[in-house]
């Protein structure tokens, strides 16, 4: 690796245990090094910026103190985990972060044995580092646990779901909670970090631990007496209460970004023999010491590349609105009509275009935080009281809330609205994020409705026809990104439940697709064609309940037929499938190719070279109707990810 004259410090560290022989001025040089480092890889590649700059000097501080990767270090969501992988042997590598072929944006196991558990969603961290700290005392080791959440993260069930968990066992686990938005603890400085520091230290927690056994020694009443004096006194201090009363030690909060403060804490939870979790607080600033993202109102939560020196960021001009956009757009057009519809995101607002309609409608938008279980089951509390919520969630984070959308809503056939962003692959988030699975789960429940719109203004017309959906669940699923740059509609026109369309007729092949794969099934046509093969396309619009009356047709006029989807196996080709053969199609010789996502998780990379792995692009849908019909020496060499 070149040497880098700006960062003499950070180029001389290879590893963690380089950094525990550094001195407290050293460490605080290192900080400064590893900030403008991280914003310089950043400006390269793109990412999550805000959150790994609001964590330099925690990462440092537990690297200097712990000996990982002995000691296991969770990151939770990993959005904060860019110094961290600087630190661990990936320096030289971070000009592929988020790349095809590269780093990771998160955390990752097999990426290195500094990442102990991989994480992308949010919540997770407590969780596994309880399941790792029993099995270290299970083993009768003695190494440390320490999980990062942030205070976002910390909104969710299952967080707390941990913590209590963890609160009723002896299991030591050190959890550190990163607040950098909630205010929920008094200011920090000197006298704080000094209450912190006392708090943490062996004869403070001997003495407690001796007075907690001497007051047992009393009758209940005095022994609880005591109890409250020591739990409220250290609370109105220290904001701990909650926590203590989940069973966890409290201690905080600390300034994140003093060394000097943080260090002795640390020390202190790392030499503690107490049994039981701990939890410290660290407040940090999100974005901290790089101004373009301190002034920035979404701290560069997620910025693509940027110029360092002044912040600005090098996003390419767009020729077609989002389907975000669009989407937000739609339903505020609907909302100005209807006042019973209402709008409800899990802590991503502009990322799934409800932030535009919160301008609009403050009163009728809901962001309940990383919660999406509760997200999915307040929405069905407001259908049960006749108004019209669309829940606004990305396919993944909506596997989340699974149990919710079966129990409290197909169930119950409560007509909940959701609009599925990120639906199909995603591109630099990878694996995580990829919206593989939403027809699968949402297309076995029974009355689900379930649409894909081929392009923008089909968004517009499945928008108004989910409004108009008033028995039952529905969902609409899009893809991140652009769309075609067609002209838009001024309303949208609810279509018929069910029914697909046509959009060229031909004799020999037939493609079915849905959704974003509408674009490469006409291409595909258009090379069919100029083979002599009179191709058919048919956008199916509805994933459930699938147009039977169209899919026969296709089966019956022509020798094959393609089904195409951007999502896994299992989910709107099986349906297909499945009434094909229950009415008897095959039966004559009839051919069906089934094109889906491949068995397999695919990494970062764009998402049209995702398609193009995953066998989903024109030439492959090509190569398949060649395939079928005997022909396939005729289709050009390509990834062999689907059935010949």
């Amino acid at each position: 690796m070149a040497v880098d004259t700006e960062t003499p410090l950070l180029d001389i560290i290879s590893y963690p245990s380089d950094i525990r022989a550094l001195s407290a001025d050293q460490l605080k040089q290192l900080a400064d090094e590893l900030r403008s480092d991280t914003v310089r890889s950043v400006s390269i590649t793109g990412g999550h910026l805000g959150a790994s700059l609001g964590v330099v000097e925690l990462t440092i501080a537990l690297h200097h103190v712990f000996e990982t990767p002995d000691d296991r270090l969770i990151w939770d969501v990993g959005h904060q985990c860019y110094p961290h992988k600087i630190l661990t042997g990936r320096r030289d590598q971070m000009n592929t972060l988020r790349q095809g072929g590269g780093l990771s944006g998160f955390t990752k196991r097999t990426e290195s044995e500094y990442d102990p558990f991989g994480a992308a969603h949010a919540s997770t961290s407590i969780s596994a580092g309880l399941g790792m700290a029993v099995a270290r005392d299970l083993n009768e080791s003695d190494n440390h646990v320490i999980c990062v959440i942030g205070d976002g993260a910390m909104t969710a069930g299952m967080a707390y779901e941990a913590m209590n968990n963890a609160g009723s066992m002896d299991s030591k686990l050190i959890v550190i909670l990163n607040d950098n938005d909630m205010s929920i603890a008094p200011p920090v400085g000197a006298l704080s970090a000094y209450l912190s520091r006392l708090i943490s230290s062996k004869p403070f927690r001997s003495m407690r631990h001796f007075a907690k056994d001497l007051a047992s020694k009393f009758p209940r009443q005095i022994e609880e007496a005591a109890s409250k004096v020591d739990e409220y006194a250290r609370g109105m201090v220290t904001g701990g209460t909650l926590f203590e009363e989940l069973g966890f030690y409290y201690v905080g909060p600390v300034d994140g970004h003093n060394l000097d403060h943080l260090l002795p804490v640390l020390r202190n939870l790392r030499d503690d023999k107490e049994k039981g979790p701990v939890l410290l607080h660290v407040v940090t600033e999100k974005g901290h010491g790089y101004k373009p993202a301190e002034q920035s109102a979404d701290k560069y939560h997620g910025v693509s590349k940027f110029d360092v020196i002044t912040g600005k960021q090098h996003k390419a001009k767009s020729n077609a609105p989002s389907y975000t956009s669009v989407f937000g757009s739609s339903l505020i057009a609907e909302a100005t009509d209807d006042e019973k519809i209402v709008a409800i995101s899990a802590a991503m607002p502009g990322g799934t275009g409800l932030d535009k309609f919160a301008e609009k409608f403050p009163d009728r938008t809901f962001d309940v935080g990383i919660a999406e279980q509760h997200a999915v089951t307040f929405a069905a509390g407001l259908a049960c009281e006749g108004y019209k919520p669309f829940c606004a969630i990305y396919s993944t984070f909506l596997q989340r809330a699974y149990d919710q959308v079966v129990h409290d809503v197909a169930i119950q056939q409560l007509p909940v609205r959701f609009a599925i962003d990120r639906a199909g692959y995603v591109g630099a988030d990878g694996s995580t994020h990829c919206g593989a699975f939403d027809l699968p789960y949402l297309c076995s429940l029974p009355g689900f409705v379930v649409m894909a719109p081929s392009d923008e203004a089909e968004l517009i017309h499945m928008t108004a026809t989910a409004v108009g959906i008033d028995d039952r669940p529905s969902a609409i699923r899009y893809p991140r990104g652009e769309g075609l740059g067609i002209e838009l509609p001024s309303y949208g026109i609810p279509l018929k439940i069910g029914k697909g369309r046509i959009l060229r007729e031909g004799t020999s092949v037939a493609i079915l697709a849905l959704g974003a794969r509408v674009g490469a099934a006409n291409q595909a046509a258009e090379e069919l064609e100029a083979m002599g093969l009179s191709t058919t396309v048919a956008d199916a619009r509805f994933a459930k309940p699938i147009d039977e009356e169209l899919i026969g047709r296709l089966a019956q006029e022509h020798e094959v037929l393609l089904s195409v989807e951007e999502g896994s196996a299992g989910g709107f080709s099986a349906h297909v499938m499945q009434f094909l053969a229950n009415s008897g199609a095959f039966d004559s010789g009839f051919k069906l190719r089934a094109l889906t996502m491949p068995d397999r998780f695919l990494e970062q990379d764009k998402p049209d070279i995702q398609n193009d792995i995953a066998g989903l692009t024109a030439p492959h849908i090509v190569a398949a109707a060649l395939s079928a019909l005997g022909r396939g020496d005729e289709a050009e060499p390509l990834f062999e990810t689907q059935p010949a």
